[in-house]
């Protein structure tokens, strides 16, 4: 009767309510960010502005992995059971680790890091420009409500605009490039500290360690001399676009070199060998 009974903890929901509102926290980084870059930083500067903003979102996880190895190391029952007690190791398949001693972490992080936010002006001046931000923010306002009158005819274009945005070759080939770059991202995230562990016998944190180590460091400079390169060659949009397209189709060209590392296959008791 014990088996079969079904745990009733509701620790879940938790855990689901955090992730919407962190991920609530997190939607406007990008477009948001981006946006205010493209308005608020000189022509010149905003392709190198843009590439440290990467470089930033790059770092994040590479410290998130190094976060998440030393958690993996660390027993989930942290502070309820002695170290004396615990009979197994962070190699063997029954452990686990401190999951959610990371969440905690970071959910601190986050707020310490939204603290200054709120002491940001309404209105920032352009760079380059000296116009009081009490102008400015009089603009805005103008402009605020020039678009609410023309609201209703917003809505009467919105599907002929949106016509025009997927018929964009630069915006839909950035959305191809994007799709297919997160892809193999998550593939990356979601498989291979699981070969790591398999095929070389590495901890969950070791595996977790060596992906971050190999892996985002060389992104990481490949956004920021991305942005110098913009920046020194005052390089357009249709130019960026092509760059991207090209380099994109090199790098998925040269991950086909991945299908000449074969690995012998474990042996698993009735699906490679039989049982006897």
């Amino acid at each position: 009767t014990e088996c079969e009974k079904e745990p009733g903890s509701l620790l879940w929901i938790f855990v689901m309510v955090g992730n919407i509102v962190r991920g609530m926290g997190e939607t406007p980084i990008m477009p948001l960010g981006i946006s205010y870059l493209e308005d608020f930083a000189k022509a010149e500067n905003s392709p190198f502005y843009l590439g440290c903003l990467h470089t930033a979102t790059v770092i994040g996880p590479f410290l998130g992995f190094l976060l998440a190895s030393f958690c993996a190391e660390v027993f989930v029952d942290l502070g309820s059971v002695d170290k004396e007690d615990i009979t197994i190791t962070a190699t063997d398949a029954r452990w686990v680790g401190a999951w959610w001693l990371g969440i905690l972490i970071c959910a601190s992080l986050n707020l310490l890091a939204g603290i200054p936010f709120w002491f940001l002006p309404k209105s920032l001046v352009k760079e380059g420009e000296t116009n009081e931000p009490e102008e400015a923010s009089k603009k805005s306002v103008v402009l605020l409500q020039e678009n609410g009158k023309n609201e209703a005819k917003q809505t009467m274009y919105f599907i002929p605009f949106l016509k025009a945005l997927f018929r964009n070759p630069v915006y839909m080939l950035f959305i191809c490039i994007t799709v297919l770059q997160f892809s193999a991202f998550n593939g990356m995230i979601s498989f291979m500290p699981k070969y790591l562990e398999q095929q070389f016998g590495k901890s969950a944190s070791d595996a977790i360690f060596l992906i971050g180590v190999y892996n985002l460091p060389v992104i990481c400079v490949g956004y920021f001399f991305g942005g110098l390169f913009m920046k020194k060659f005052k390089i357009n949009i249709y130019q960026a676009a092509n760059i991207a397209f090209w380099v994109s189709l090199l790098e998925y060209l040269l991950y086909f070199a991945a299908y000449w590392t074969i690995c012998d296959t474990s042996p698993v008791a009735g699906l490679t060998v039989s049982y006897e």
